[in-house]
């Protein structure tokens, strides 16, 4: 399908395809890690370190014949949490296996020709939790074991999986009301600037915008609550303060102009469709699984005030684990009262990408994108690009993230279901990353093509 309305299905069979393209090439030898005493090896490419959205490849050297055994992954988070998985392997007649093209045998975390699956199928030691990188500037280490028959280990190796590339520069940025980090990419160029906004975890997460920057982005990650001086919780926004973050993005001297993007996830959805609806200089807004509807807290501009969507608590579902299911708590906001709560878009003088999971679970973001393509159309605005992913859950992160199938929701206080399938889902954050970067590049650096995927 031609033109910027175009719908993408991404399921297991597309997986499957991406899995082939992404394929790493066979490493070379200098990129070997062991284990002194060991006769076999765990090898990496590249060989130390690699940044967290690369593919990586790994092999494993000096086995015996047709060998079973076993691959575990493990790293963990900046506060001390574990996360592993687990592969059954058999090496080749020469004793080698080459995870890009020996498939994982069934009883591990994951089975098939998977060669990035020992990161994206990693699973917490404790439920409920999801892998985040708060501290961009050191890398996860991940370690990777080869056990053989009663646990017995083989070989090891680590390598380590970065965020920052070298020469980017991040500089925290405390200007006004602004509370904030901007990624810089090196050069003495200009780059296109985009603004990513968070969802309603709060805080200052800075991995999306430091892990975009490293593809030639100039990168703000802009924090609006639960931050050092900032609201302690989500009561009231005011739009004033994101229009701050506008300005000072359009007047630095490093931005290409004339206009800017915005990135958000979740509640940062909704907070970039409403700055592109009211604020000048958006170009290009790209949301992942948002709303077209203003959702958990009043948002103030000027003399205008749009209140919360309204919500219905007995809609949630509990299941037998504790663990809630909160896709139809919301009201509809193309329904009474709650119309209200909708986002002017039609106003926005800026171009959409909707990234949307068809097995969201956290609200209807399907429906929300498609509503708001009937709203651009109904007032003659262009079709905004809606691209769908099969088998994905609400948090579509940079690649090889593992899924996280449930966590806690602060504004519910207690578990909630975020759905997806973990195969899936891989394909569909592989796919989604390189989609949104098209996107900008052909929106505020003016390229038709800008490398976009071809599935």
């Amino acid at each position: 399908m031609s033109g910027s309305a175009r719908l993408l299905l991404v399921g297991a069979a597309v997986g499957r395809r991406l899995q082939t393209r992404l394929r790493p090439p066979r490493p070379p030898a200098a990129s070997s890690v062991s284990t002194s005493g060991m006769q076999a090896r765990v090898t990496f490419s590249p060989a130390a370190r690699s940044l967290f959205d690369e593919p990586l490849a790994i092999r494993v050297e000096g086995l015996q014949p047709q060998q079973e055994v076993t691959l575990r992954a493990s790293l963990r988070d900046d506060a001390g949490l574990l996360f592993e998985s687990r592969a059954l392997y058999q090496a080749d007649g020469d004793g080698q296996l080459d995870l890009a093209r020996s498939p994982a045998r069934d009883g591990g975390s994951f089975s098939g020709l998977e060669p990035l699956g020992l990161l994206w199928s990693m699973v917490p030691e404790k439920p409920h939790r999801r892998l985040v990188k708060r501290d961009v500037q050191s890398p996860f280490r991940l370690d990777l074991e080869v056990l053989g028959g009663q646990s017995n280990r083989l070989a090891q190796g680590t390598h380590e999986r970065a965020f920052l590339r070298d020469g980017v520069r991040r500089i925290p940025i405390r200007e006004g009301r602004i509370r904030a980090t901007l990624f810089l990419p090196p050069g003495d160029d200009t780059f296109p600037g985009i603004i990513d906004i968070s969802g309603a975890g709060g805080g200052l997460p800075e991995y999306r915008a430091c892990l975009m920057a490293n593809h030639g982005f100039a990168m703000l990650a802009l924090a609006y609550y639960g931050y050092e001086d900032l609201p302690k919780d989500m009561k009231e926004f005011h739009l004033e303060y994101f229009e701050e973050a506008v300005n000072y993005m359009l007047k630095h001297p490093k931005i290409k102009g004339p206009g800017i993007g915005l990135l958000g996830h979740s509640k940062g959805g909704d907070l970039c469709i409403s700055m592109a609806s009211f604020l000048k200089g958006i170009t290009a807004t790209a949301t992942i699984n948002g709303s077209i509807a203003n959702v958990g807290a009043k948002l103030c501009y000027k003399d205008i005030t749009i209140p919360p969507l309204g919500f219905d608590k007995n809609r949630v579902k509990i299941d037998q684990n504790g663990v809630a299911d909160i896709v139809d708590v919301l009201n509809n906001p193309l329904e009474g009262p709650d119309r209200q709560s909708l986002i002017p878009l039609e106003k926005a003088e800026s171009r959409f990408l909707f990234i949307v999971s068809r097995d969201d679970h956290n609200w209807k973001s399907e429906f929300f994108a498609t509503e708001a393509s009937k709203l651009l159309q109904a007032h003659g605005k262009e079709k905004p690009e809606i691209i769908c992913y099969s088998g994905a859950g609400h948090y579509i992160e940079p690649p090889y993230f593992p899924l996280c199938p449930s966590s806690m929701h602060l504004l519910v206080g207690f578990p909630v279901i975020w759905g997806g399938e973990p195969r899936a889902h891989a394909a569909a954050q592989v796919d989604a990353w390189q989609q949104i970067q098209t996107f900008y590049h052909k929106h505020l650096n003016g390229e038709q093509d800008g490398g976009q995927n071809k599935l």
